[in-house]
């Protein structure tokens, strides 16, 4: 029987949420210490543990079928490859940073600077579009200490928090691409493994749907429902279920997890009592 391989990043934090999402979509993997290589027990699953930056090329070649990478090496190493699913975590964004101490009134400051990167491709294509003519120093590793060091006027890098710019006496001034992990294909892959691939996904997008959702609960007396079903979204209209009490009625329904306090002040305002808000572990269309 065929299996999907399926890469994720050896180490660190996307490697940690890849296998955190795989786990929710109730793929068991016996991944013993410093395997290279594991098995799914109860999914036609096999997960290569690779190095971020070697993943878009073992996609291109068919090494493997498909990878949980982040779109940013995506962009500068795999650009024929195919993301079929954003997956929403392992955000970061990929920036433009210069010292504290120096001024930054537009792009065109950059013409003729010294710009240190480990993403000469993300940058060139930036620079192009900007019609900015500028130096590269192509550096694998920590690019933040070359201004200080007086090897670069500039970096770009990924940024999450801010912090690591912050201890280097570092500003972010521009934005070059928004990023998070997705799920990418190989062009190269089989026939028997897309539908494995195809599986995969449908149980990767009952988890993301369910993690930006609510499952909402409520109290309401019967000459308030028609304003309090409208105020409630839900995926086609609320569930209504008459009560004990004379008068009264249960709702349950599906509220998005950014809308979700705005809608209960509304629904409250509305007259809605007893309102219980629950997780939802999958939501299967």
């Amino acid at each position: 029987m065929s299996k999907l391989k399926i890469a994720v990043q050896k180490s660190g934090r996307l490697h940690d949420d890849s296998m955190k999402i795989l786990n929710e979509v109730g793929i068991s993997i016996d991944n013993g210490r410093d395997q290279l290589k594991a098995s799914a027990k109860n999914f036609p699953l096999e997960v290569f543990y690779l190095r971020n930056g070697d993943i878009p090329q073992y996609l291109l070649d068919g090494v493997i079928d498909a990878a949980i990478i982040g779109e940013n090496v995506l962009i500068e190493k795999g650009n024929s490859i195919s993301i079929v699913e954003k997956l929403g975590f392992s955000s970061c964004r990929v920036s433009l940073a210069i010292p504290k101490t120096d001024s930054y009134t537009s792009i065109q400051d950059l013409n003729g600077k010294r710009i240190a990167t480990s993403y000469p491709n993300t940058v060139n294509a930036f620079l192009d579009k900007n019609n900015i003519e500028a130096q590269l120093h192509i550096i694998n590793g920590s690019v933040e200490i070359t201004p200080n060091i007086g090897l670069a006027d500039a970096i770009v890098d990924i940024v999450s928090s801010g912090s690591t710019l912050f201890k280097n006496n570092l500003q972010e001034v521009e934005v070059l691409l928004q990023s998070e992990a997705v799920l990418a294909v190989s062009p190269q892959i089989g026939t028997e493994e897309k539908a494995i691939l195809d599986s995969l996904q449908f149980r990767l997008q009952s988890v993301l749907k369910a993690r930006k959702s609510r499952y909402v609960l409520l109290n309401a007396p019967n000459d308030k429902l028609e304003r309090i079903i409208e105020i409630l979204p839900g995926m086609k209209s609320p569930t209504v279920l008459p009560l004990a009490a004379p008068g009264w009625s249960s709702l349950h329904s599906v509220i998005d997890k950014n809308d979700f306090w705005e809608i209960i002040d509304a629904l409250k305002k509305a007259g809605a009592e007893g309102i219980l808000v629950c997780p939802i572990e999958n939501m299967v269309s």
